[in-house]
C-alpha cells in the first residue's frame, strides 16, 4: 500500500503516456523561452558603434553642413571674409615760424603741453640766435592719436605753421609676421618644456643638455622678436611728430622806399672795410717775395748803374 502511493505519479504516468509528453513539452518549451529572452535582452543591450565610426560619421555631416552653407543663399560669413586690421606708423613734419626774440619761449611752451599730454619726448634741440647766425630749436616726440589735434591746436595758437608733411608707412604685413613667429617660437619653447618635465620616456644625459640647449636659444629667440613686436607696436599705435621751430623773417619791397643808392651808401663802410682786408691780405702775401727777390735785384741794378756812369765818366782812353 506504502509503495504505491510513492510511486503512484509514475505507474500514473506509465499508464497515461500522453500526459508524460504534453508535460515534458511544456517543460521544454519554458526552458526554451528563458534562454530565448536571456539572448534577446543581450542583443537588445548591444554596445553602440566604435567610436571611429561616429567620428567619420560626424566629419562628414560637418563637411555636408559647410557644403551646404556655402551653396545657400546664406550663407555665414567665415573668419577670412572680416576685414584685415592695418597697422600704419604715421609721421607729421611741421616747419614753424616765430618771432626771433619769442623763439625760446615758444620752445619752452610746446615742450611743456607735450608733458601735459598722451605724448612721449624723443628728442629736442634749442639754439639762441647769436650774431653770427640766427637762431633755431626742434621737438621731436610721438604723440597718441587722440591727442595729436590738441598738440597741433596748441601749437597753431603760438606759431605761424609754414609747412605741414603727413606720411604714413604700412607694417601690416611686419607686424602679422612678427606674431606668426611668436605663436611658432612659443609652441616650440612649450613643447621643450614638456619634453624636460617627462619622467616616463628615458632619455640620456646628452639628450636632456641638447634639448635644455635649444630651450635656451629659443627662449633668446622669442625674447627678440618680442622687443621686435613692441617697438612695431610703439611705431603704429602713436604718431611721430617732429616741428621745426625757425625765426620769422622780414621781407623788404619796393614799395617801403627802398633805393639802391641809398643801399649802396649803407653798405659803402662794409665795402671799404672789405677792400683794406683784401688789400693787407695781398701785402702780407707779397712781403715775402719783396724781400728776397726785389730787394737784391734792386741792390744789384744799382750797382750796375753806379759802374755805369763811373765808366761814361772816364770816358775812351
Amino acid at each position: 500500500m506504502t509503495a504505491r502511493r510513492h510511486f503512484g505519479p509514475f505507474f500514473l504516468a506509465c499508464h497515461r503516456p500522453g500526459l508524460a509528453l504534453l508535460a515534458l513539452a511544456a517543460a521544454l518549451a519554458l526552458a526554451g523561452c528563458g534562454r530565448n529572452d536571456g539572448r534577446d535582452e543581450s542583443l537588445a543591450r548591444q554596445a553602440p558603434p566604435p567610436a571611429p565610426m561616429q567620428a567619420a560619421a560626424g566629419y562628414g555631416g560637418g563637411m555636408a553642413m559647410k557644403e551646404s552653407r556655402v551653396a545657400g543663399t546664406g550663407a555665414a560669413p567665415s573668419a577670412q571674409d572680416s576685414p584685415l586690421q592695418r597697422f600704419l606708423a604715421v609721421r607729421q613734419d611741421l616747419n614753424v615760424e616765430v618771432p626771433a626774440e619769442q623763439l625760446a619761449d615758444v620752445f619752452g611752451k610746446v615742450r611743456d603741453l607735450c608733458g601735459t599730454l598722451k605724448c612721449e619726448l624723443l628728442s629736442s634741440s634749442l639754439q639762441r640766435e647769436t650774431p653770427q647766425q640766427p637762431g633755431n630749436a626742434m621737438l621731436e616726440m610721438r604723440v597718441e592719436p587722440a591727442d595729436v589735434e590738441r598738440l597741433l591746436g596748441g601749437l597753431a595758437g603760438m606759431a605761424n605753421v609754414v609747412s605741414h608733411t603727413t606720411t604714413s608707412e604700412d607694417k601690416t604685413a611686419e607686424v602679422i609676421d612678427v606674431e606668426a613667429r611668436i605663436r611658432n617660437r612659443t609652441e616650440f619653447r612649450d613643447s621643450l618644456r614638456a619634453m624636460l618635465r617627462d619622467s616616463v620616456t628615458k632619455r640620456t644625459m646628452a639628450d636632456l643638455l641638447s634639448i635644455q640647449r635649444t630651450l635656451s636659444d629659443t627662449q633668446a629667440e622669442l625674447d627678440a622678436i618680442a622687443t621686435q613686436r613692441k617697438v612695431l607696436a610703439q611705431e603704429t599705435s602713436k604718431q611721430q611728430i617732429q616741428i621745426q621751430f625757425t625765426p620769422k623773417r622780414a621781407l623788404v619791397s619796393n614799395g617801403d622806399g627802398y633805393s639802391p643808392l641809398r643801399h649802396a651808401l649803407r653798405n659803402a663802410g662794409l665795402v671799404l672795410a672789405e677792400s683794406v682786408g683784401a688789400l693787407i691780405t695781398s701785402i702780407a702775401a707779397l712781403l715775402p717775395w719783396l724781400v728776397l727777390v726785389v730787394l737784391p735785384l734792386g741792390w744789384l741794378a744799382r750797382v750796375l748803374w753806379r759802374r755805369r756812369r763811373s765808366e761814361m765818366a772816364r770816358g775812351p782812353r
